[in-house]
């Protein structure tokens, strides 16, 4: 258990200097088994060269070629554990530089999950390189990643979210699941693809019949006492010979009938089995621990049943079969796997596989996405320990007290807040350039995407209730698409007007994109549409015109704004949120600043 008294930072740093000296060690052992490796070889080699000169018998080989083999498979053992202890040192590291915000280089950006066409994601830095699920993710499976990309992507039903919260809390010290999953398999991001997997585990199974599954185990067992005759005749005996013929054909003769459904499933497994060890792994590990959470028990409930093998067993041993199925590559197994219908008997073992376990592969794959995206918003809790968990409400609204922007550096970070009850509905957000009004509106809705995905909030206090969120901050135009960046923000615009209610909406310089007259009585329709709606929302702006607004609208709307002032010449910026409308514009001082002559 780790010390209440010690901080994430000292604890990875602790851990990391540990696995640091570990891994040198371990490379010390494996530097010594490869040259004892490199010994063991050239007493093999001599041996088998004194044997042929007869100055030893034969079987003097047999134990330097023994020792070899002890020590290839000792190298190959301290290969993998120089590896794993690389991984950890890389989880600490990662750890670390999270903490010290230089993470922006480190884990998987997401970029397959961003959706141009999204309500928000692109405009809250959701996905990408430095966005919030890089930030977040520690899965090691693309369905754990999915299944957090989701979260992030919409919000999830109150009860769900108070599930997770418990769930987080018991997951949040367990430090070292965290690293235990983090050093499995052969590469830091996997390609276990659940949709093949699952797909190919539900499909209808066709078990092979008894009597085939006999057959073939018979006729393989016949080859291999005919191949035990023949070569103990030396190849020369002709009755052997000719017994191994014998056994060929009608073997032959039994595989083309089975051919067509062999090589289906042989092909068929070739996509969805892709590491299948790590899947296995991630399972053994969490199958060694207890949960007693609700809804961390009902998820292990579904890996390790009362009766029967553990989800792992199970999956190791398919691992196996596939094993045994690329093993066909190898010389030896090229030569006499034929004849002991070595693909055949695979095949039928894992069909006959697919029958007994396909209808609970999806669940299986649920538990571990599940649990995966757990950990990686219990990963973000336990480095953030002040973070609170928001509190929900029935009641439609969001307030929040001293809300950071969680990806910022907490030491440049400016605290505000945010109080949206109907009323008041909606804030109005003037300001000078560079003031931080779209920082505002990046921090209230990548905090509400945290609330909303069960996360810890950044912040003193949170209390939100479920919002369908829409944001029109960072709208582009596309040439290939020969949409302007005002008919982009039209559309989002659009998007935003149909979310379901109660809908939660940023919107950085509205329809800025046009003149100040359309502009203006564009601004106003369009918020006016949306508190009619019942949504709450803020609107930044440069155009005091949509201020006025907010004051015909109160105390249903309310001004607020950010300000600078002249200091020696150079603006100087508080980032912090007061109420009214500002009264200064300061786009000339920054031209000067820049050198423009104005």
């Amino acid at each position: 258990m780790i010390p209440s008294a010690s901080t994430p930072a000292t604890i990875y740093t602790q851990r990391l200097q540990e696995r640091t000296a570990a891994l040198v060690s371990l490379e010390a052992h494996r530097k010594l088994l490869g040259w004892a490796r490199l010994a063991a070889a050239a007493a093999t080699i001599g041996a088998i060269w004194m044997a042929i000169q007869l100055w030893i018998p034969l079987t003097a080989v047999l134990l330097p070629i023994a020792l070899f083999v002890f020590l290839v498979w000792k190298h190959a053992q301290a290969d993998r554990a120089a590896t794993r202890m690389r991984r950890a040192i890389h989880f600490h590291e990662r750890g670390l530089a999270r903490l010290e915000n230089r993470w922006q280089a480190l884990g998987e950006p997401g970029d397959r999950f961003n959706d141009p066409n999204h309500p928000y994601a692109a405009d809250l830095d959701i996905f990408g390189k430095g966005g919030l699920f890089q930030y977040l993710s520690t899965a090691r499976t693309r369905g754990g990643e999915a299944r957090l990309a989701s979260w992030l992507k919409g919000p999830s039903p109150l009860p769900e979210l108070r599930a997770r919260h418990e769930a987080i809390a018991e997951l949040r010290p367990l430090l070292d699941l965290r690293e235990q999953l983090a050093i499995l398999g052969e590469d830091f991001r996997t390609g276990v693809n659940p949709e093949h997997l699952t797909q190919w585990a539900a499909a209808p199974a066709q078990p092979f019949a008894k009597w085939q599954r006999a057959v073939a185990l018979v006729l393989s067992a016949i080859a291999a006492g005919v191949l035990v005759w023949w070569f103990s005749t030396a190849f020369m005996g002709v009755e052997s010979r000719l017994a191994l013929i014998a056994v060929a054909m009608v073997e032959g003769l039994f595989s083309i009938t089975l051919r067509d459904r062999v090589l289906a499933i042989v092909h068929g497994l070739n996509e969805p089995s892709h590491d299948l060890d790590l899947l296995a792994g991630i399972l053994t590990e969490l199958e060694k621990i207890n949960f007693t959470s609700t809804p961390l028990a009902k998820l292990q409930t579904a890996i390790r049943p009362e009766q029967g093998d553990s989800a792992s067993k199970r999956i190791a041993h398919l691992r196996r079969l596939q094993e045994l199925l690329d093993s066909r590559d190898n010389v030896v197994v090229r030569m006499f796997g034929p004849l002991l219908l070595w693909g055949t008997q695979t095949a039928m073992a894992i069909e006959q596989w697919r029958s007994e376990n396909g209808p609970y592969v999806a669940q299986w794959l649920h538990a571990v996405a599940e649990i995966e995206a757990l950990s990686s918003l219990a990963s973000y809790s336990y480095e953030h320990p002040a973070d609170p968990f928001p509190e929900f409400s029935e009641t439609p609204g969001i307030r929040g007290e001293f809300l950071y922007h969680p990806l910022m550096d907490p030491v440049r970070a400016i605290p505000n807040s945010v109080a949206l009850t109907a009323p008041p509905a909606l804030y109005v957000v003037s300001g000078s350039n560079m003031s931080g009004k779209s920082t505002f509106l990046r921090t209230v809705g990548t905090n509400a995407v945290l609330a909303l995905a069960g996360a810890p909030v950044r912040a003193k206090h949170l209390t939100l209730s479920t919002l369908s969120l829409g944001a029109s901050i960072r709208t582009v135009d596309s040439l290939e698409g020969g949409v302007s960046r005002f008919m982009a923000e039209l559309l989002r615009l659009r998007q935003i007007l149909e979310l379901p209610a109660p809908a939660f909406f940023l919107l950085d310089e509205l329809l800025a994109g046009t003149n100040s007259h359309d502009r203006a009585i564009g601004a106003a329709g369009l918020v006016r549409a949306l508190l009619a709606r019942g949504a709450i929302g803020i609107a930044t702006t440069h155009d005091l015109s949509l201020a006025r607004v907010a004051d015909e609208l109160a105390p249903n709307a309310i001004n607020v704004h950010f300000e600078d002032r002249l200091e020696g010449g150079k603006l100087v910026f508080d980032y912090t949120m007061r109420p009214g409308v500002v009264q200064r514009s300061n786009a000339l001082d920054l031209m000067r600043a820049v050198g423009l002559d104005v």
